[in-house]
């Protein structure tokens, strides 16, 4: 029987990896794995214990070199590439909406739809020798939705450069323009994850999913509407429990016990 195209590691301490598993084809993002993934995101999505998720490529050689060009040709009529790329942007959505911190581990290459990918994560660790394109061009695919979750990440002109050449930007550039938060040597790679990792696991489940869900909310608002909306986010948070008991905290003077790791 052939592999899975997507591996599920759980940790047991709320960090859950899941892992592109098609190395021999770079990791590209067949209809088959989309799905799996995006169904392994809504379960996720409603399990209590889960916390953080990683995303991660098989073999080192990529995270994902995007959308699978044979399996692409092969079905290239109006209905079957407007499903597949409804489907990807479904992905790509529901990693942003999820109430989970997304963070993705980047070894080797993340190109057109890999990079997107990248891009629709939360947060980014690159290992040094990671490289960076949106590629389409190279092949008379402009990446238009790849540019969706780049434009977004990256300032205007390095984005235009990167959809309008093609050419790879090495890790060092991505962390400049924003695209990932560190680059370390592939060898600490993993020891860079489980740090960020530990940052989030011992912040409060709800109020990261609240402001995770604000945050990408209030980017789509013109400047007052975003005010007004982030108020009454805050409002809300501030009277839930959480803050209850990080206020109760601070003036008792000892780290906060947040209510559903107490449950």
């Amino acid at each position: 029987m052939s592999e899975p195209v997507l591996l599920r590691e759980d940790r047991g301490d709320g960090v859950v990896r899941l892992v592109l598993n098609r190395p021999r084809a770079y990791n590209s993002l067949s209809r088959e794995l989309l799905e799996r993934l995006e169904a392994a995101l809504h379960e996720l999505e409603a399990e209590p214990k889960a916390r953080v998720i990683v995303l991660t490529g098989a073999g080192g050689r990529a995270f994902s070199s995007g959308h699978d060009l044979k399996e692409m040709g092969a079905d290239r009529t109006y209905e079957g590439l407007r499903s597949l790329f409804e489907l990807c942007s479904r992905v790509m959505v529901a990693v942003t909406r999820i109430g989970l911190p997304v963070i993705a581990r980047v070894e080797g290459i993340a190109t057109a739809a890999g990079c997107q990918l990248v891009a629709a994560c939360d947060l980014a660790v690159a290992s040094e020798d990671a490289r960076f394109a949106t590629s389409g061009i190279k092949y008379g695919l402009f990446c238009s939705t790849p540019m969706v979750a780049l434009s977004r990440n990256v300032p205007r002109k390095a984005a235009m450069e990167m959809l309008m050449t093609g050419d790879f930007v090495d890790a060092a550039t991505a962390l400049r323009l924003g695209l990932v938060n560190r680059v370390v040597p592939r060898a600490e790679l993993d020891r860079a994850v489980d740090e960020l990792c530990a940052r989030l696991l011992d912040k409060p489940r709800e109020v990261l999913a609240l402001g995770k869900k604000a945050f990408y909310r209030q980017l789509e608002m013109p400047l007052e509407d975003a005010y007004a909306f982030t108020t009454e986010v805050i409002v809300q948070n501030a009277l839930g429990r959480a803050f209850e008991e990080g206020l109760r905290a601070f003036l008792e003077k000892r780290p906060p016990r947040w209510p559903e790791a107490a449950e």
